[in-house]
């Protein structure tokens, strides 16, 4: 009888000890902070300087101008592929296309149906971002488009420069370096610049000038060390 009076004691305490707990579970205030056990790890710090081209790697835009598709495809070489390595001191390299689509045209239809879009000039400049509030320059361009494009044979037209209507024509410029910047620098920003003709409709002799511009921020990371372009092959983007 002793045996099982102190065995009914013993399940009663800790029936007991499991309902104080749920009373106390219940009772805890709303938006109390939670138990060391269920704490949330804290979100990482955001990148000081937002640019989806420094998430990505890659970034690409669609600007509508006279019923044109002006597309600029913008992406980090394979010299220097990683963003986080992105540092103030050392090359940093970015290859880009820039090409125009007719957009009253269907894609797939004659290309001599579809009117022509020629650049003339490519222009990028560029503004460093620093936390003392200085500002550089370490990029700058100003050319005539097909002395620089990759294709040495690009279809140009006297006074107006090279074809990019697609798909027969496009620009393309590979491994730019951006240089050396104060260490304290946290971004820099590219402003591309295209000077364009429009012609008016297909096989017309007017044609419209443009000017088409691209913003593109990219963030700096901090680092005592330089960034370190790897060998890739010859002028390989």
């Amino acid at each position: 009888m002793t045996v099982v009076r102190a065995f009914g004691a013993a399940a009663l305490a800790v029936v007991l000890a499991l309902g104080l707990a749920a009373c106390t579970a219940q009772e805890a205030e709303p938006g109390a902070a939670p138990s060391e056990t269920g704490a949330v790890a804290p979100a990482p710090a955001p990148v000081k300087f937002n640019s989806e081209f420094s998430r990505d790697g890659t970034f690409q835009s669609h600007i509508e101008m006279d019923g044109v598709d002006f597309v600029f495809t913008i992406w980090s070489a394979k010299t220097t592929p990683r963003m986080q390595e992105w540092y103030a001191k050392g090359d940093k390299y970015f290859s880009f296309t820039f090409q125009a689509y007719d957009t009253r045209q269907r894609l797939r239809d004659p290309f001599r149906t579809k009117r022509r879009v020629w650049l003339e000039r490519v222009q990028i400049s560029s503004q460093t971002t620093t936390k003392s509030g200085g500002s550089e320059s370490p990029y700058n361009i100003d050319e005539y488009a097909p002395d620089i494009t990759f294709d040495p044979e690009a279809r140009t037209r006297k006074g107006k420069g090279m074809l990019i209507t697609s798909p027969k024509g496009a620009f393309e410029l590979r491994n730019q370096a951006i240089k050396d910047m104060a260490d304290d620098t946290e971004g820099i920003t590219l402003t591309f610049r295209a000077t364009v003709h429009i012609q008016e409709q297909a096989r017309s002799k007017k044609y419209t000038a443009r000017e088409v511009t691209q913003v593109l921020p990219i963030a700096i990371f901090e680092s005592e060390f330089a960034t370190r372009p790897q060998p890739v092959p010859y002028n390989a983007t």
